[in-house]
């Protein structure tokens, strides 16, 4: 008889932590790990915003200003993931907005050199980010901060849920979508609008509108543009994601 080793309940969890935040976590983790971690996509980014959230509140302990401490909890949210979302949106804006066919947008998104939209798109996400989150006082910019980031990994596994792949040979994203269902969205969207109405009341339900309002806009140009998601279109749409909830937030509040 078979028995199931004593991780493999916690697995997809362990998966879903390695590859959204750069925890080292020593523990061999399979594909179908990888597959079945979606609808633990949202605990990671809760982690990520409680990382944040300690450096933005430790900022203002320590009697900084607020734009510095709002430059450190953009920083610390986006670093807890090595910037891996960030270089989703160089490569994405560099290719979207090149007015080539898809399949030279492909290609310059797989480019690993950052041109001119890249950098526009990396200034505007990160500029809109920092001013929302230090124009708030902290006692919400730390609420704010983890809503963003559970909402935007939330936001990620719908998009996997219902999008296709738009490369045909496959890429770093497509093992994710063997085992998706739709059981992982709803447990991903309760979670979402748990932790938005917990942390943010009324603020935290319209920061998670107008969030998802901007992710649908987002994938909408995603298929008129690639005919799908690729793994740097889901860390945009991440960004994009934690930028719109951090400013309806700041509006809100």
């Amino acid at each position: 008889m078979n028995e199931k080793h004593p991780l493999s309940v916690v697995k997809p969890l362990i998966a879903a932590i390695q590859f959204l935040t750069i925890i080292p976590v020593p523990v061999n983790t399979t594909p179908s790990d990888m597959a079945r971690s979606l609808p633990w996509f949202p605990a990671a980014g809760l982690v990520c915003g409680i990382f944040a959230a300690v450096f933005f509140l430790l900022a203002h302990a320590l009697g900084l200003p607020s734009t510095a401490a709002g430059l450190i909890g953009i920083l610390a949210l986006s670093g807890f993931n090595g910037f891996f979302h960030l270089d989703g949106v160089a490569d994405t804006a560099d290719g979207f907005f090149s007015a080539r066919p898809k399949a030279t947008i492909l290609d310059i998104m797989h480019d690993s050199r950052i041109g001119t939209m890249g950098a526009v798109g990396l200034f505007s996400v990160l500029g809109l980010k920092w001013s929302a989150l230090a124009a708030m006082v902290p006692a919400d910019g730390w609420r704010a901060l983890i809503i963003a980031a559970l909402l935007a990994r939330t936001a990620m596994v719908l998009a996997m849920g219902v999008l296709p792949y738009a490369r045909k040979e496959g890429g770093l994203v497509s093992v994710f979508l063997t085992e998706r269902m739709p059981s992982h969205m709803v447990i991903a969207s309760v979670s979402g609008l748990l932790a938005a109405a917990v942390l943010g009341g009324l603020a935290g339900i319209g920061a998670l509108l107008f969030a998802m309002a901007m992710v649908f806009a987002f994938n909408l140009y995603c298929m008129q543009k690639i005919d799908g998601i690729t793994g740097d279109t889901l860390g945009a749409q991440t960004e994009i994601t934690e930028t719109a909830v951090l400013l309806a937030m700041c509006a809100a509040l």
